[in-house]
């Protein structure tokens, strides 16, 4: 009767037609709500924590964005088996093969952020327990876009298909994996910076850095192959930094990778589980093959480094980056008050940069402001040293709202909380092309000893650190170069406290030890 009635007044006239088009748009969505378990009236984007379902609500989707691009956030975790667009709402909802696939899903997506067209968007968990869409309009595009990437992924279908961009599908020949080439290196580029850079294109699943003629590489794996078509021409010719480290982007004839170790070369950004295989080639023999590299230079080999003065800033050049928010200042907590001081925190600091302040809180000393001498250091150390222990508290390390650490004023009472370290001589990266830049390792039990006197003896050495409370497992000097050791305490945290208590150290003869993190081990 209802709707007898409702095709009487379709004919009365185009304004109303419109309205009762509305109408059935609005009943037929509020059918899908009720059938899923959603109030309409409640409706206001699921905000409230659900529990684990393979129903996940994607949120803040831009409005252009196509079904597949949508679909690949979920393919890299498991088969996607339906999918709802709501456009007008910038939302959609995924549902997953198994709730264990969306779990992993939405526990990866929580530590990073997708994007989809270079905007954010958010994913949780559904109250719907299953997507019921069989009586929805247009859910011939979703279905279609649902066979099309799954079977891409699943081997069914070449990168060479006919699909093009504006059928929200691949570019013809299209792989998801670039290989990306940095030109003018003069500044280290890290896993974690080209990360930041790419993820603002989709996500990236897997990048692996390596030398080769001496030029720092790296191949980076999408989730889809047109978020590596977005990526490549927004960034291809793009300054990393201000006048410095030129991208060079383009499609690698690999259609996947395989990462074996998780470090700071390479990253399985799905499988966190992966050892870090501390001196193991980063790519297998296959690759390693086909790109014809020498797997000698691989270890931190970044090939000369001269730091310009525009550089410096450590700015973000590559667009889509906020140069305003990447900050220089780190806030450091969870310190131990009764053993920390400025100069112990300028000498932890100093091994990723050149630390310019430090200020040591007056009402909450266990915790710190460290300047360093640009975001990328900063970035650096809070990537090696957020999470240590040392004497005997978990430190925290996160990027700090401030701008500068600002020293005390005349006659202000400080207790000697706040030092200018700008002007120290024991700086390790001011000079340019500095060799240090290539030997920057996160802490490790083993340190790396240099500048030591020729009539030094191991003996010497061990008895140093032990007399300084620590324990000594293991030594052993160069055989090239008896200036330079390594030697093995009892823990990292051990060997982050005799860092900080003996690099400087007098050894007489006007030879100051020098301590570092070393990659190796004895």
């Amino acid at each position: 009767m209802y709707i007898n009635a409702s095709f009487g007044i379709w004919k009365t006239g185009k304004i109303k037609k419109l309205k009762y088009v509305s109408f059935f748009l609005s009943f037929f969505l509020s059918s899908f709500l009720a059938a899923n378990g959603t109030d309409s009236k409640t409706y206001k984007g699921e905000r409230s924590p659900c529990g684990p379902s393979r129903v996940l609500h994607v949120r803040k989707v831009p409005i252009e964005v196509s079904e597949a691009e949508v679909i690949s956030l979920g393919v890299p975790f498991g088969k996607v088996t339906n999918l709802l667009m709501l456009k007008g709402k910038n939302q959609a909802f995924i549902e997953m093969a198994s709730e264990e696939a969306a779990i992993t899903m939405v526990n990866y997506y929580t530590t990073a952020t997708p994007h989809v067209r270079n905007q954010p968007v958010y994913i949780q968990y559904s109250n719907h327990r299953e997507l019921k869409t069989d009586n929805l309009l247009n859910q011939g595009r979703a279905q279609a876009a649902l066979q099309a990437v799954n079977a891409v992924h699943s081997g069914n279908m070449s990168l060479s298909g006919t699909a093009t961009a504006s059928d929200g599908g691949m570019m013809p020949g299209q792989s998801p994996v670039l290989r990306l080439i940095v030109e003018n290196l003069y500044y280290p580029v890290s896993l974690e910076v080209l990360h930041q850079i790419f993820s603002k294109f989709g996500t990236v699943l897997k990048i692996i850095t390596f030398t080769k003629n001496n030029q720092f590489q790296a191949l980076l794996q999408y989730a889809d192959p047109m978020n590596a078509h977005h990526a490549k021409v927004a960034l291809d010719g793009q300054n990393i930094y201000n006048g410095c480290c030129t991208l060079r982007v383009e499609f690698s004839k690999l259609t996947s990778l395989n990462v074996k170790y998780n470090n700071d070369k390479s990253r399985d950004f799905t499988r966190l589980d992966l050892p870090s295989g501390d001196g193991q080639p980063t790519l297998d023999p296959t690759m390693q093959t086909a790109f014809g590299l020498s797997m000698q230079t691989m270890p931190g080999a970044l090939g000369p480094l001269t730091i310009p003065s525009s550089a410096m800033t450590g700015r973000m050049t590559i667009h889509g980056m906020a140069p305003t928010t990447i900050h220089s200042v780190l806030l450091v907590s969870n310190l131990n008050p009764d053993n920390i001081s400025p100069h112990g925190l300028f000498i932890l600091f100093g091994v990723y940069g050149d630390v310019h302040r430090v200020k040591i809180l007056f009402n909450k000393k266990e915790n710190a402001l460290i300047q360093m001498a640009d975001a990328t250091q900063a970035q650096l150390a809070m990537s090696h040293l957020n999470g240590q222990r040392l004497y005997g508290k978990v430190i925290r390390v996160t990027i700090s709202k401030h701008q500068t650490v600002q020293l005390p004023r005349e006659g202000q009472e400080d207790q000697g909380l706040t030092k200018d370290f700008s002007g120290s001589p024991l700086h390790r990266f001011k000079k340019p092309g500095s060799k240090n830049f290539q030997n920057i390792f996160p802490p490790s039990a083993t340190l790396h000893l240099s500048n030591i006197p020729p009539s030094t003896t191991d003996d010497f050495l061990k008895d140093l650190f032990a007399g300084s409370g620590y324990t000594v497992k293991a030594f052993k000097f160069f055989q090239k170069d008896r200036k330079m050791a390594l030697i093995q305490l009892g823990s990292v945290e051990e060997a982050i406290q005799a860092l900080i208590d003996l690099h400087n150290h007098d050894l007489g003869e006007n030879h100051h030890l020098r301590v570092s993190f070393s990659k190796s081990t004895i």
